[in-house]
């Protein structure tokens, strides 16, 4: 697309927002109140609002999170849930697109293509494809945000498995859960150890005939409450607005101690784990072999069970794990590399996502595409050398939508602050071209590693550190100053 495509019969706003799920949901909200002079819509190639909770209809689906910090800071969480399915979340998202008027802002069935900026123009050309009709057209924008996460919706990460055409029962992947798929009485073998293998196992246990867990490596996996206690009486006590905030600084403190202590004391937190495990679990149920990771605690995510309710399936003998590695499928199921042999009516592969930054937007600017490996996140929320671009990516240690929040906040106050200088256009450059690097998401997760040379990277100071702590992100995000010397701000047609 050429500096041309800005001319006057194509339409213009002031930011178009990529996704309508938790995180586009939120941008559009904070847009809408702190900026409402700004002109803006939100680009949404699936035919329904949610994202991730509108997409994932495998059994059980819900947050791993509680909901009092995964939902939005202002709006209150008010079911007693506190880890929800994902009806709820849902539901919750759809009423704060409403309330909100955010409705009318998004536009379904818009897929983002790519976009090109212009310098000369201070301008991005965004191609878009309608999904339901496969008409194209362009749009321009001065401002970018992406907030489709980082995996892929298309499809899932299958691993390829040596004799899977042999197989006659019934393979699905999660993330493409068939709504006519009958499992009742049925042999299930669920493939993976991750937060979807512990959600779907007891959710499908209620009713299948047995469901085995095959793991190649065991996850550290905590039980804890489907309701908060405290926070239904906060809310009861001080009302919902005021019980939520209480709760949502509570809980935050909570994600942060467990967190910190997990990793300056990997050896009393695995203890404490492993107890907790033995005390769920039948006794003499080998612990070590099937619930004790060779990793240390938060070097991947933790997986939350809802009042223990994998280990509740286990017990009643509904549901049972094997810890060992497939050698081939065989026609009624899969034989390990022990010799042991699985039989199996349906197998689901929960064996993770495929990250995909952007939703594969294709970046170009002034003519030259950008190769996402080449880029440093700048505050964790936009890209060096790419002017007017934002994006929205959540913590991975603690609830994602603290960080959302914090970003839109700094995204809307960088804006604002354009504005007020005048400037049109800004770009962040590191000062140090020579700084040390290293990935952007700095985690131990398979689906991460397996992208970690596709995505952008981080620096080993700010502003390109990419943080995980809250309390320094409401120092950098919300109070800290959006002018910094790495962040070049001018008019357009100007030296940046």
């Amino acid at each position: 697309m050429s500096p041309s495509a800005a001319s006057a019969d194509v339409e213009h706003l002031d930011v178009l927002v990529v996704g309508a799920g938790i995180s586009g949901i939120g941008a559009a909200r904070y847009l809408k109140t702190e900026l409402p002079a700004k002109s803006f819509a939100v680009l949404e190639a699936r035919a329904a609002s949610g994202g991730t909770w509108d997409l994932f209809r495998y059994p059980g689906v819900r947050s791993d999170s509680d909901l009092h910090t995964f939902g939005y800071a202002f709006k209150p969480w008010r079911d007693e849930q506190s880890i929800a399915d994902a009806p709820r979340i849902l539901a919750y998202l759809r009423e704060t697109a409403a309330e909100n008027g955010i409705d009318p802002h998004i536009r379904y069935h818009h897929k983002v293509l790519g976009a090109s900026w212009s310098t000369a123009t201070a301008r991005w050309s965004v191609e878009v494809e309608r999904t339901d009709t496969g008409e194209r057209t362009v749009l321009t924008c001065g401002w970018l945000f992406s907030a489709g996460g980082y995996y892929r919706y298309d499809r899932g990460h299958t691993p390829e498995f040596a004799g899977r055409e042999r197989y006659t029962g019934t393979v699905v992947h999660p993330q493409h859960w068939p709504a006519d798929l009958d499992h009742a009485g049925k042999r299930v073998l669920v493939i993976g150890s991750g937060a979807t293998a512990v959600t779907v196992v007891p959710a499908m246990a209620a009713t299948a005939g047995h469901v085995t867990m095959l793991q190649r490596t065991p996850t550290y996996v905590m039980p804890v409450s489907r309701k908060d206690p405290v926070a239904n009486a906060l809310k009861r006590l001080f009302g919902p607005r005021r019980g939520y905030a209480l709760t949502r600084r509570k809980n935050i403190a909570q994600q942060r101690l467990v967190w910190s202590f997990c990793r300056r004391h990997p050896r009393a937190a695995r203890r404490i784990i492993r107890w907790v495990n033995t005390r769920r679990l039948p006794a003499g149920y080998p612990v070590d072999e099937h619930f004790n990771p060779p990793y240390d605690p938060w070097d991947q995510r933790l997986c939350a069970v809802p009042d223990g309710d994998l280990f509740a399936a286990i017990r009643a003998g509904r549901a049972s794990v094997v810890t060992d590695r497939i050698e081939t499928f065989t026609e009624t199921g899969v034989r390990l590399e022990s010799g042991r042999e699985l039989a199996a009516d349906v197998v689901v592969t929960a064996t993770g996502l495929d990250v995909q930054a952007f939703g594969g937007l294709r970046l170009t600017v002034d003519g030259r595409e950008v190769r996402l490996a080449d880029t440093l996140a700048y505050k964790g929320m936009m890209l060096s050398g790419v002017p007017n671009f934002a994006f929205a990516i959540g913590y991975t240690n603690s609830s994602w939508t603290l960080k959302i929040g914090l970003l839109c906040e700094h995204f809307c106050r960088l804006l604002a602050h354009l504005d007020a200088h005048g400037h049109d256009v800004c770009r962040p450059e590191p000062a140090d071209p020579a700084m040390p690097t290293r990935p952007f998401l700095d985690f131990g997760a398979g689906y991460v590693r397996r992208a970690v040379d596709s995505l952008p990277r981080q620096g080993d100071r700010m502003p390109w550190l990419t943080s995980m702590d809250y309390r320094g992100d409401v120092a950098l995000l919300r109070t800290g100053s959006v002018a910094d010397p790495e962040l070049h701000c001018s008019r357009a047609g100007a030296a940046v």
